[in-house]
């Protein structure tokens, strides 16, 4: 009867939150507007605000013009004085926390989140949930046992400012109504040893009704991995009622194969977008690909076009502006005080009614040692494709250029581990070749104008991305090795587990 009631209840505020979320589906433009002059009053007074001129911004334009595109070593004197305690700086008071993200050029980051952002990290989460019920008219899993791996959810204070991973200072903000059901334990959770921990979770899951498993791509391959070589069994038998998966971080659609193979039998997947800076999006259309843009969570969007970041003159558009299927670096106003910041994603928009994105690769992960600029999205498509044609299947994958190979032209070198090789190799390059050609032309031109040489693959051993991260430090929670790169900083470290 408890099961039953539980279910229902579900069921109801499902129905009644997506029927609440229609109006901002139907007025993006508008609200998006709205927000951001409302963003900028509330920070009139603010230290940045005061130096930026906000009190004479009355217009997109108005803010556009006076408030430059910024990273976090633009934004870094604001947050280092507000690491010290001081208020008014970025927003009116001190975030509620910092969410502490290592970056590549400075150190650690500390990003800011209000009391008014933080609701809407949980929220997101959330509405992600309810649309799923509320589409499928399915609440089952509640009933069941759920993970939300996170990072340690230990945090340390600092002038009042509660500091850690985001994924840990969401651990505090699991609703009750889920507490009874999550795992794994807070214990467990606080273990810092990713490979440790999960052994122990493996320990503490094995033999439960497990109804939803929350997690980047990576760890939940991982996770399933050593549970079928533990038991000898896919993970529909060991988990016969897991009826949802929750991902985000990273695409993953170069999972999928080898995720249904390692579950044995049909889940239902949605993907998600967050990051420390806020939750952008998820599906909430199991029909199609694209993300739900949420232009009502605190969050005032900007883009531009990919080919002109970085530059003086680069457009700034809204949403009012953007065309299907173009990528656009994403750049955020934020209600926890970060102004026209770069967060490093790129976004292809798919839809405009309601707006729907996928996220297609990073402004600092791309190729184009040879002017060719590939990213990421094109490179998983096409890595897509090739596993459409050929029955093979990846584990994970790195690419880099090779500028001066000890013969012949320079190339594209393809890193990859495969769960399954392909039968014929040389076939599988070929393929993946031409794929990558079809979806960038200036690759293509530099194949045809024998500026290049099609690209090589070098197949590496089990576990080598693992095993690489481990040494560097990143092994398990929201760490992800990027897909491809413009040096061969990573490509040479993971030269040494070829085959």
């Amino acid at each position: 009867m408890l099961n039953f009631f539980k279910k229902n209840v579900a069921l109801a505020w499902a129905k009644k939150h997506v029927q609440k979320t229609g109006e901002f589906k139907k007025n993006s433009v508008r609200n998006q507007e709205a927000l951001l002059l409302s963003l900028v009053k509330t920070a009139q007074k603010t230290l940045f605000g005061r130096e930026h001129d906000f009190e004479s911004i009355h217009s997109v334009e108005d803010f556009q013009n006076k408030v430059p595109v910024s990273d976090y070593e633009d934004l870094k004197p604001y947050i280092e004085r507000v690491k010290k305690g001081q208020a008014n700086i970025l927003w009116t008071e001190t975030p509620e926390y910092f969410a502490k993200t290592s970056g590549t050029t400075s150190g650690s980051k500390y990003i800011p989140i209000s009391k008014e952002g933080m609701p809407f990290q949980v929220a997101g989460a959330q509405s992600a949930l309810f649309h799923y019920i509320a589409r499928k008219n399915n609440a089952d899993f509640v009933n069941g046992k759920m993970i939300f791996l996170q990072g340690s959810p230990e945090l340390k204070e600092n002038f009042g400012i509660k500091t850690g991973r985001l994924s840990g200072i969401v651990a505090h903000h699991i609703p009750k109504y889920l507490q009874k059901n999550r795992l794994p334990s807070w214990e467990t959770n606080m273990m810092e040893d990713w490979e440790a921990k999960v052994d122990k979770i493996i320990e503490e899951t094995e033999h439960e009704n497990m109804t939803l498993i929350s997690g980047i791509p990576p760890w939940l391959v991982m996770y399933f991995e050593k549970l079928t070589e533990k038991h000898g069994k896919k993970i529909k038998q060991l988990f016969p009622n897991l009826q949802l998966l929750v991902t985000g971080g990273v695409n993953y659609e170069p999972y999928r194969d080898k995720m249904n193979d390692l579950l044995g039998g049909k889940v239902d997947i949605i993907q998600t977008f967050p990051a420390s800076e806020g939750f952008f999006a998820f599906q909430d259309d199991y029909t199609k690909e694209g993300l739900l843009l949420l232009t009502d969570h605190g969050i005032f969007y900007e883009f531009i076009p990919l080919e002109e970041y970085g530059k003086p003159d680069a457009r700034r558009l809204t949403l009012k502006d953007v065309e299907l299927n173009k990528d656009y670096a994403l750049i955020l106003t934020t209600n926890s005080g970060l102004w026209a910041y770069s967060i490093g994603d790129v976004v292809r928009f798919i839809d405009q009614d309601p707006y729907r994105i996928l996220v297609s690769g990073r402004t600092k992960h791309f190729t184009s040692a040879f002017g060719e600029h590939v990213i990421a999205f094109e490179v998983e498509e096409a890595m897509k494709a090739t596993l459409e044609k050929h029955t093979a299947q990846i584990t994970e994958f790195h690419l880099a250029p090779q500028v001066n190979p000890s013969e012949g032209l320079p190339y594209h070198e393809w890193l990859i581990e495969f769960e399954k090789k392909p039968e014929d190799l040389e076939l599988f390059r070929g393929e993946l070749d031409r794929q990558l050609r079809a979806r960038n032309t200036y690759y293509d031109d530099l194949i045809t104008g024998n500026i290049l040489q099609p690209l090589t693959i070098t197949m590496l051993k089990k576990n080598a991305f693992n095993e690489y991260a481990k040494s560097q430090g990143k092994l398990g929670g929201q760490n992800k090795i990027p897909r491809l790169a413009n040096d061969r900083k990573i490509a040479d470290q993971l030269e040494i587990y070829k085959l």
